[in-house]
């Protein structure tokens, strides 16, 4: 399985066609307060393999965030922009969900991810959509952290 777009892409037609991807409203509109002070509203929510995210027994999930100031877009633009990098990432080997949110006082934007290993949410910062993402943004603006073994339901209740 390798960790490459057009894997991914594949493999998100697959679980389309599976109806084992889901858009949780539940949380939208929701205010997100990091530890920094900052404040995210969340605008998408996606999880595979059900409405709550399947936790697999011989993998410890990890949380991978990542901030980031998009360069040359307005914010309502990119929300909808954020739409066309979605197959090239949701279909990767060990994603389990992910969360948008922006940050309306600065325009920052922040994803915050579950993927099913520690393994693989490093790999995921070497991707092209990690890639693609950062390149769309002001240079020196991104940065992430991976959480290791906490799943996302466990680090958005920590906050």
């Amino acid at each position: 399985m390798a960790f490459n777009p057009l894997y991914s892409f594949f493999n998100t037609i697959r679980l389309i066609l599976q109806r084992k991807i889901y858009f949780p409203k539940d949380r939208l509109g929701s205010t997100i307060f990091m530890g920094d002070g900052q404040e995210f509203t969340i605008f998408r929510e996606v999880k595979i393999g059900g409405k709550s995210t399947v936790e697999h027994r011989d993998h410890q999930p990890a949380v991978f965030r990542v901030i980031f100031l998009l360069s040359g877009m307005k914010v309502e633009d990119n929300k909808r922009f954020s739409w066309i990098p979605v197959p090239f990432f949701v279909g990767l080997p060990g994603f389990q969900a992910k969360i948008w949110s922006i940050n309306y006082q600065n325009n920052y934007f922040q994803g915050i991810y579950q993927w099913d290993s520690l393994e693989h949410a490093q790999q995921y910062s070497k991707s092209f959509a990690y890639r693609f993402m950062s390149n769309r943004s002001v240079e020196g603006s991104v940065s992430f952290e991976i959480i290791p073994n906490t799943g996302l339901k466990e680090y958005m209740d920590s906050l």
